[in-house]
C-alpha cells in the first residue's frame, strides 16, 4: 500500500523549487536593471517563460518521450511551480487596482494572461514539431 509521504516525490519536487526560486529571483534582479520600473516585466517575462517550459516539458514528457515521473515532479510542480510568479502577478495588478492606474491594471491582466496561454500553447507546440 502507498503511503501519502513519498519522500522520493518530495526530494525531487524540493530540488526542483530550490533552483526555480534561484533563477527566478536572479532574472527578477536582472530584468528590473533592463526595464521601466513602473510596468512589472519581471514577473510577465518569468510568467511567459515558464508557462511555456511547462507545455513544452508536460508535452514532451508525455508524448514524446515517457519520462520517469520523479522528473515531471521535479520540472513541473517544483521547478516551475517555484519559478513562475502568479502570486507576484496578483499582487501587483491588485496595487494598480487600488492604485487607480486603470491602464496598467488592464494591461498587466491583459498580458499576463494571453501572453501565459499563447506560452504553453506555443511550448506545446515546439514539443511536437521536434
Amino acid at each position: 500500500m502507498r503511503t501519502l509521504i513519498d519522500w522520493k516525490a518530495y526530494a525531487w519536487i524540493s530540488l526542483g523549487a530550490i533552483l526555480g526560486a534561484n533563477l527566478r529571483y536572479f532574472l527578477s534582479k536582472i530584468i528590473t536593471l533592463w526595464s521601466d520600473a513602473a510596468f512589472p516585466f519581471g514577473t510577465l517575462i518569468i510568467n511567459l517563460t515558464g508557462s511555456m517550459l511547462l507545455g513544452f516539458f508536460l508535452i514532451w514528457t508525455t508524448e514524446r518521450v515517457l519520462a520517469d515521473p520523479l522528473w515531471r515532479w521535479m520540472i513541473a510542480i517544483g521547478f516551475c511551480g517555484s519559478y513562475t510568479t502568479f502570486s507576484s502577478y496578483a499582487f501587483e495588478t491588485m496595487s494598480y487596482f487600488e492604485q487607480g492606474h486603470w491602464l496598467l491594471f488592464a494591461a498587466n491582466i491583459l498580458s499576463n494572461n494571453i501572453l501565459c496561454l499563447a506560452a504553453v500553447l506555443a511550448g506545446a507546440m515546439i514539443a511536437r514539431a521536434i
